[in-house]
């Protein structure tokens, strides 16, 4: 009597089979070598890993803090209209809909195919002369497929969980892009309120210029000057001139940049006034604190889901090396001859369901390269990641850097502007006495011009910072919680101001 064998018994042990033999391919010897730079003490705790699983990124505004109505409602703007938030935001739409490919395929998949034709058979050594010849007859078929992939090693979930992360590398591609889109318009702002500045510094210069050109002419007229301090005094107003031309050339520059990255038309920001630009608090972060909201910067929670990602191209490659199951199924009709509707009979019906196999068993070591490659690929993702790390602690220590240092400039043009001032003013004493001549006033006005200059350009450079230090930590520091308190603010006022006359 022959011996009864159990279906899973049978199963199991043709399985066992195919495991030996893939065994001809081996994967050992391929493991990735980088190390992700995760110190505790560096990065304050979790913070890169809980920012790369809810990437929670902050919901503040950053930019109201310069107390602009028309700056913010210029972000918003930029960021409804901006061209290159709408590619991310077109980029994260495909990346998610690949990713929804990638899940599709862990379930059952099923398909109908019909065919319906009218079709003459010929009279021919091939087909011959039989009943059918020259004759037409209708040939239809219909068939419904089913088949499902066991994924017993993991090879399709890990090519989801892939999908995933290049989606969320997506996400925050967008999200790097609104940052730097916020970033590139207060920057862009605050030039063109420097630029109003130093149109009035222009417009300043040359009354004076104008002022003692008359001066040195009523000297003359009344015979206590001559035509040479007439001379001197007239030489300088082209210059001046020119000055103040290029600052009207420079605001309108300017206009035309934010315009642009609000994605409209040159004339768009022509409705723009004179900004008023006031940071009333600048935080003094604590040492630690900018290193915990490096997690939340894009770039760095980019790196990491690219890592992800590339591991999970590791499990992909590794699942390649052992045998595949499918269970397929289909059920379907034929019919050559009779009506139109024949294959729909159930003696026409035709059926089949069972598993397929697929077992790699010799390839010339297609598989160890394909590996291999993806284990290189987790290498380079991880050094990238480390990378940009580095540069992101580098950069915020920067810019603490560059903050302290124009805190400090702040007060040496102040002390050098006020110095300047005096010296115009006693120059211009004298010179209306009768002891000097308009050059001496002119040299001692130029250096107050200059200082003026030179102190607009400073407190420009720190609101300018001040966005730099925000953008590099993911967005400023206002959320609660995420940042300093109030107490731990060094509350100071940063004016882009109207200079007055020395």
């Amino acid at each position: 009597m022959p011996a009864i064998v159990r279906p899973g018994l049978f199963l199991a042990s043709l399985l066992a089979v195919f495991s030996s033999l893939s065994g001809c391919i081996d994967s050992g010897g391929i493991a990735p070598q980088a190390e992700l730079a995760d110190n505790p003490e560096l990065l304050g705790g979790r913070a890169i890993e809980q920012a790369a699983r809810a990437a929670g990124w902050p919901r503040e505004a950053w930019w109201q803090a310069y107390g602009d109505a028309q700056l913010n409602a210029w972000v918003e703007r930029a960021l409804a209209g901006s061209p290159d938030l709408g590619m991310a935001a077109a980029r994260l739409r495909q990346a998610e809909a690949l990713a929804g490919v990638a899940a599709a395929a862990l379930a059952p998949q099923a398909g109908l195919d019909a065919n319906l034709q009218r079709k003459r058979w010929p009279d021919d050594n091939f087909y011959g002369p039989g009943p059918l010849s020259r004759t037409t007859s209708w040939n239809n078929t219909a068939a419904f497929g089913l088949s499902y992939d066991l994924d017993l090693w993991g090879r399709l979930r890990s090519n989801r969980e892939q999908a995933q992360s290049l989606a969320r590398v997506a996400a925050t591609e967008q999200r790097a892009a609104a940052l730097e889109l916020q970033g590139s318009v207060v920057r862009a702002y605050i030039q063109l309120a420097r630029q109003y500045a130093e149109l009035d510094i222009a417009r300043a210069e040359l009354k004076q210029r104008e002022q003692l050109l008359a001066l040195a002419e009523e000297r003359r007229r009344i015979g206590l000057g001559t035509e040479l301090e007439v001379a001197a005094a007239e030489a300088p107003l082209p210059l001046a001139e020119r000055q103040l031309d290029l600052a009207r050339e420079a605001i309108a520059l300017s206009r035309n940049q934010l315009a642009a990255l609000a994605g409209a038309g040159p004339g768009a920001a022509a409705q723009l006034k004179r900004p008023q630009l006031t940071l009333h608090a600048s935080p003094r972060l604590p040492s630690r604190l900018p290193l915990e909201l490096l997690g939340r910067r894009p770039d760095v929670v980019a790196q990491r889901w690219q890592v992800a990602a590339a591991a999970r191209g590791i499990e992909v490659a590794k699942a390649d090396f052992y045998p595949n199951v499918d269970l397929l199924g289909s059920l379907g009709s034929a019919a050559t001859q009779g009506g139109v509707l024949d294959f729909l009979r159930y003696d026409k019906l035709t059926y089949g369901l069972g598993p397929a196999l697929s077992l790699p068993i010799f390839d010339g070591g297609r598989l160890r390269s394909q590996l291999g490659a993806q284990t290189a690929g987790y290498d380079l993702a991880v050094e990238q990641y480390n990378r940009t790390l580095v540069q992101a602690l580098r950069g915020v220590s920067d810019l603490l850097i560059r903050l302290h240092s124009l805190h400090e400039q702040e007060g040496f043009v102040a002390s050098a502007l006020a110095s300047a001032q005096r010296r115009a003013l006693l120059a211009g004493e004298a010179h209306e006495r009768g002891l000097t001549d308009a050059r001496a006033v002119l040299e001692a006005q130029s250096l107050v011009f200059e200082q003026q200059r030179l102190q607009q350009q400073v407190h420009a450079g720190l609101l300018a910072a001040q966005a730099e230090l925000w953008v590099a930590l993911g967005g400023g520091v206002l959320d609660p919680g995420s940042g300093p308190s109030a107490a731990q603010l060094q509350t100071r006022e940063v004016r882009l101001h109207v200079p007055g006359r020395p």
